[in-house]
């Protein structure tokens, strides 16, 4: 048997990401497809839609699924057996691997990860390092499982230290509204049960890496109360009602997996880690020299879904007012055309810092739309990468300071706004769309053009202006204050 070396994991992990964040599974594909199919809310089957042709034309033109490409994620299963070319640390050679997929010349990827957490939060530029999880095995071979993490829903994630007692279907189900729709659903449910806080959780992400097969395991029936705990929990959060991207519908989950680990007597640990509609995951293993390659799937396990949702209503920015916007409902399909200009957590807190200096901002938000927005960078003749939208709720404490000075009258997300945010729209007559979550590279043909004006120090969280030509946003929260984000779980719930 050959012996492992340092670029043969590189290279394999390096191959494994670059194919993840462009190729959904078939599993997955065929999941949504389904969920499309059976579909009643017009504003949830248009965004199963959109996101159905985004993973095509994702496939099509190998470029990212989303723009979040993710943090790293490795487990690895190392043989004892396995035989070592040189001296050399496997953790320098994944990150080694990531550094190449995330600054990639064919396809770069979207850096998001960030040093010093606590301190001063700079940008790695490449990604690294990744969170990796070794676990040593008989054989004489090295396995990887790869995953590439989106933060819109691994910040929903979830850790309950429950009584024995405690029922975890009735705890699983109450703890999803309270994550919202920021994690980009209808996705899949990780769940560890068992062993302790931090096993819980390693069990739930996991968990994740499993193929999407809640269909069948429904067909055949449950086999043992884990499979039954699953078939619950699947039915009873789709009866929710709160559907893709919270709009309400019938799916809100594709799957649920569970996994378990025996633990103390005198608790019940337990963890829910969503997945997003950017699902990327796959597993290799390597026992020679020879370097992990991975076959793009067929485009025939895509279904063709043409054409535009109805009734949209086509909007000039240019000349759009307040008194416009007013006409707005949620719910309701708009075609943006014209400038709108792109902000993130870290664009918004210098601006705010700016209105509270009482300096001059470099950017004129008056009757504007603020995209929460971090592209991936372009490639080729590209105008620009991936841009899907990041989750709103992040800007929230912003939201109040930047409508009241500086005239912006609308703001593009995803996923739903608090109360008192809807109530700070509703004060200001403005107004919030939201954007596809998982559908940035069908966002991005709508960009015709794209330049930096302001804080390009920040990376992709620099403030772009874009030019738009029928850019499609859903009317989340109008000038009224009204939230589909609450009426629409309300319209679609089956409890």
């Amino acid at each position: 048997m050959a012996a492992i070396s340092f670029d043969q994991i590189s290279h394999s992990i390096c191959n494994a990401l670059q194919y993840i964040s462009c190729y959904h599974s078939s599993d997955f594909i065929q999941a949504m497809h389904q969920a499309y199919l059976t579909e009643e809310s017009p504003a949830a089957k248009d965004a199963i839609r959109q996101i159905l042709i985004n993973s095509r034309l994702a496939a099509e033109g190998r470029r990212p699924i989303c723009q979040d490409t993710g943090m790293a994620v490795v487990f690895v299963e190392c043989g004892m057996q396995v035989d070592w070319a040189d001296t050399f640390s496997i953790e320098e050679a994944i990150n080694e691997g990531v550094r190449k997929a995330y600054t990639h010349l064919d396809n770069p990827l979207r850096a998001s990860v960030i040093s010093d957490p606590i301190g001063e939060r700079l940008n790695t530029r490449d990604n690294t390092p990744a969170v990796i999880h070794f676990n040593l095995a008989p054989g004489n071979k090295i396995s990887f499982r790869v995953a590439a993490k989106g933060f819109g829903s691994e910040n929903k994630a979830k850790l309950g230290m429950l009584n024995p007692s405690d029922n975890i279907v009735d705890w699983v189900v109450e703890q999803i509204p309270s994550m919202g729709a920021g994690w980009c659903p209808p996705g899949m449910l990780g769940i560890g049960v068992g062993g302790t806080a931090e096993k819980t959780c390693l069990m739930a992400k996991e968990s994740l890496l499993d193929p999407i097969d809640m269909t069948a395991l429904m067909k055949r029936g449950a086999q043992n109360a884990r499979e039954e705990m699953r078939i619950a929990i699947y039915e009873r959060v789709n009866a929710l009602g709160i559907g893709t991207q919270g709009l309400g519908g019938m799916t809100t989950v594709l799957d649920v997996k569970i996994k378990d680990y025996p633990t103390h007597a005198a608790a019940k640990p337990i963890a829910i880690i969503p997945n997003c509609v950017a699902t990327r995951h796959v597993e290799f293993s390597l026992i020679d020299e020879a370097i992990a390659e991975f076959v793009p799937p067929s485009l025939d396990d895509w279904p063709i879904i043409e054409g535009e949702p109805n009734r949209a209503r086509r909007v000039h920015l240019q000349t759009v007012s307040k008194q416009d916007i007013a006409e707005w409902k949620t719910g309701e399909t708009i075609l943006l055309n014209g400038s709108i200009l792109t902000g993130r957590d870290a664009a918004h807190k210098r601006l705010c810092d700016l209105i509270r200096q009482e300096k001059n901002l470099p950017v004129d938000l008056t009757n504007k739309f603020l995209y929460y927005c971090g592209p991936v960078p372009k490639v080729g003749d590209e105008v620009i990468g991936p841009a899907g939208p990041t989750t709103a709720t992040r800007m929230d404490p912003f939201t109040e300071m930047i409508l009241a000075h500086t005239g912006l009258i609308g703001m593009i997300g995803k996923g739903e706004r608090s109360r008192d945010t809807c109530d700070t729209i509703a004060q200001h007559q403005s107004i919030y769309l939201i954007a596809v979550g998982g559908a940035a590279y069908h966002v991005a043909q709508s960009i015709k053009q794209s330049r930096i004006v302001a804080f390009e120090d920040l990376g992709m969280e620099a403030i772009h202006e874009f030019e738009v030509v029928d850019f499609p946003v859903t009317v989340a929260v109008d000038s009224a204050g009204n939230s589909i984000h609450e009426q629409g779980p309300k319209q679609w719930s089956r409890t």
